[in-house]
């Protein structure tokens, strides 16, 4: 790698003794080793993936999967005769978007014509469910109001981002709260209805039906329009998750056998179960046990934007306890956990300005560095972001391995449609991404196709396949974990 080419001609620039340039060489990288994953052992993962993922689809079976496997209820994927206007919420914090979004059959396109974004105050944070969706009700009326939309009962999407079990395409049910929020009445009861009484409370508009659908799926959606072969949805920013589509006849869990749904597959939850014990490493389990949820979400701990800058600091401050880096001397900041955020990777990494953006980094974060600790930082980020990267393409290679399975094919041609932060800012990420996918699912030719707004978009194409497939059926929940 780049990283590691660059950490040699440190060591050269610096002209140490031969002797003590070997022994830093293999002291950092008997550090690093666990985080090199062999192709073999990406196989491995996978199978162990596969197994889960099994497990989760099983009517008896599911509760004991660490990857929950849930049903979406959405049963196509854009064909490209969508069309229409759409309303659209995403609430997923202290603010809110409303969107009046488009869709042109004749153009193929899926335009957000303008939105608005809402606070949500504090005291609603933490009032009563009804004054919560009171609030949103007002809101989305007061957008309808500036849109010239009043009179028009338009579909529209709500991407709510709050863990919830879903029922059936309308209804939804708050696990609980999480962001902050702590609204009484809302946990334990169907989201969507608790909006359409708010909505009916105010008696001045009207909304059509409800689709309830994860934001993987509005992902997917988003990028299924413009590409028809797009079955599969990922995200992979500050949290992890995918979905794909499934044959109905494998999920145990919803009667029917014909045609397929979209499953939520929750991978962040791999391993959960202790299946990834022994590709875990001592910072993994660190992070692990300082996380405000110990031995929860295994897998997006390894593999997220959340938790890439902290594993990086927990190897840096080592290799300083080592006296492999800094003179032995760490700063009060390298010590503070959350101080080396997910960005600085990216940023030291870029492949033309890395070198002077890790000096930067190390000179903010008040430690006595040189070139070749410089170049370490910069091989340890490109490590622990290589293996992210390449741990996700054996995630994603077990579903394109499955689809093609599935149907009986030698070869299948697909395509992801892909999110988050990580993919999209980390300068390296996609492309060794891809590269592991190509070397895990041989038999697949898969292209990834970049999100335009899955929360929003996204939201609204999954209520423009409902409204086509069924006449008035047309208001999408996105329910939503990782962004």
């Amino acid at each position: 790698m780049l990283a590691a080419w660059w950490f040699r001609l440190c060591l050269q620039v610096n002209q140490g003794p031969f002797g003590s340039e070997l022994s830093l060489t293999l002291q950092v990288q008997k550090h690093l080793e666990p985080f090199r994953l062999s192709l073999e052992k990406l196989q491995d993962v996978s199978a162990r993936l596969r197994k889960d993922m099994i497990r989760g689809l099983g009517k008896h079976s599911h509760h004991r999967a660490s990857v929950k496997m849930l049903p979406t209820f959405v049963r196509a994927t854009p064909d490209g005769t969508e069309k229409g206007d759409f309303l659209a919420l995403d609430l997923g914090g202290t603010n809110f978007r409303v969107l009046h979004v488009r869709v042109l059959e004749e153009e193929q396109r899926v335009l957000k014509m303008d939105s608005q974004i809402c606070a949500i105050p504090q005291d609603i944070m933490l009032g009563t469910g009804e004054k919560l969706f009171d609030h949103i009700a007002a809101c989305l009326a007061e957008f309808l109001d500036s849109q010239k939309l009043r009179g028009q009962t338009l579909p529209l999407g709500f991407t709510f981002s709050f863990p919830c079990e879903q029922k059936e395409i309308d209804k939804s049910i708050l696990i609980r709260w999480t962001k902050g929020f702590n609204c009484s009445g809302v946990e334990g009861e169907d989201v969507v209805n608790l909006l359409k009484e708010a909505i009916h409370r105010r008696g001045d508009y009207d909304i059509s039906s409800v689709a309830m659908v994860n934001d993987t799926v509005g992902t997917m959606m988003s990028c299924g329009y413009r590409d028809q072969s797009c079955e599969i949805g990922m995200i992979i920013g500050t949290g992890t998750n995918a979905c794909y589509m499934e044959e109905m006849k494998n999920v145990k869990r919803v009667e029917g056998e014909d045609g397929r749904m979209c499953i939520n597959t929750e991978w962040g939850g791999f391993g959960d179960d202790g299946c990834l014990k022994d590709v875990l490493t001592e910072f993994d389990e660190e992070v692990d046990k300082t996380s405000i949820n110990p031995g929860v979400h295994t897998f997006e701990k390894m593999i997220s934007g959340m938790y890439l800058g902290e594993i990086v600091r927990l190897v840096l401050l080592k290799l300083t306890e080592e006296k492999l880096l800094f003179r032995g001397c760490p700063s009060e900041a390298l010590l503070t956990p959350g101080s080396f955020e997910t960005r600085f990777i990216s940023e030291i990494e870029e492949p033309d300005s890395g070198l002077e953006n890790a000096k930067k980094i190390l000179t903010k974060l008040d430690l006595d560095w040189d070139l070749v600790d410089a170049c370490v930082a910069r091989l340890v980020c490109d490590t622990v972001s290589s293996r992210s990267a390449r741990l996700c393409a054996a995630a994603l290679a077990t579903i394109v391995n499955r689809i093609r399975i599935n149907r009986g094919l030698d070869h299948l041609k697909t395509t992801v449609g892909v999110d988050g932060t990580v993919y999209r800012k980390h300068p390296n990420f996609s492309d060794e991404l891809q590269a592991a996918v190509r070397l895990l699912a041989p038999k697949c030719d898969v292209t990834f196709l970049i999100s335009e707004d899955g929360s929003g978009k996204g939201a609204a194409m999954v209520t423009a396949v409902a409204h086509v497939g069924a006449s008035g059926w047309g208001f999408a929940c996105v329910l939503g974990c990782a962004c």
